[in-house]
Formats: C-alpha cells, sequence, structure tokens
C-alpha cells in the first residue's frame, strides 16, 4: 500500500491517522544494513533540509498535521513509505516528495516504527476546580 498525505489528510482524528501510518512489518527489520551512511548522507543534504522546511510549514508544527498537537522538541519529517537504499542510490523523486511526507513527534515516530499505540504522546487532561483525583 502507498501511502499519501491526500489520503491521510481525508482522517480527522489523531488516531485515524496513526492508524493509517503505522507498520506492520517486523521491529528492527533493516533498511540500510552496510549502507547506512546513504541515509545519513541524505538526511544532511541540501535537497532534504529545503523539503523538510516545506513540511514543517505545510503542517504548521503540528504532529501528523493536527491542530493542537503542536511538537516543541526534536520534530521528524516522516516518510510515510519507508525509504530503501536503492531509493537514495537511484534518485528516487518519492523520497523528496511533501505528498509522501508528514511531520511528526519522536514518540509518534516511534509508534509509527513499532506499531504501537501505547508509544503515543499522551494528551493533558485538563484539570478543573473541584477535582479530586489527581490524574
Amino acid at each position: 500500500m502507498i501511502r499519501t498525505y491526500s489520503q491521510l489528510k481525508s482522517y480527522t482524528t489523531f488516531q485515524d491517522r496513526f492508524e493509517y501510518l503505522k507498520l506492520t512489518g517486523i521491529v528492527g527489520a533493516p533498511t540500510f544494513d552496510e549502507q547506512r551512511y546513504l541515509n545519513q548522507q541524505f538526511y544532511r543534504s541540501r535537497e532534504w533540509q529545503q523539503i523538510r522546511h516545506i513540511v514543517i510549514a505545510r503542517d504548521e508544527g503540528s504532529d501528523l498535521g493536527i491542530p493542537g498537537y503542536e511538537i516543541f522538541d526534536r520534530p521528524i519529517v516522516h516518510h510515510m513509505n519507508p525509504m530503501i537504499a536503492d531509493d537514495i542510490v537511484h534518485s528516487n523523486d518519492d523520497i523528496l516528495n511533501p505528498e509522501y511526507l508528514i511531520l511528526v513527534s519522536h514518540e509518534t515516530h516511534n509508534a509509527i516504527h513499532y506499531g504501537d499505540a501505547q508509544r503515543l504522546p499522551r494528551t493533558l487532561i485538563e484539570r478543573r476546580p473541584g477535582d479530586t483525583k489527581l490524574w
């Protein structure tokens, strides 16, 4: 299944977007192995830095592009379709296409890769006068 930003936008809740993006593959499956240097070079490239800024602005600094889920630390531009070494070697245009990228927090990124909703950031519980329970 090819995941796209256009399709992702049709999901209005954080949970629905997470379900659309979560990976159900093998945890820790190798993607680059001894070619790890390729993705490190890619993520330091001027082209990646430019598209990264475009995606952060498009998603308004919000986790999964959902207003109210602002990211204050370590924003990650996530490839919705996992990238492999051949994508870099053969200059696959999709790896720099905002249609296949989304802004996520570090916690959401891990949850997507592990397919584990327990890793998602927790929403804050608003306290009100007279609350008798701590949380």
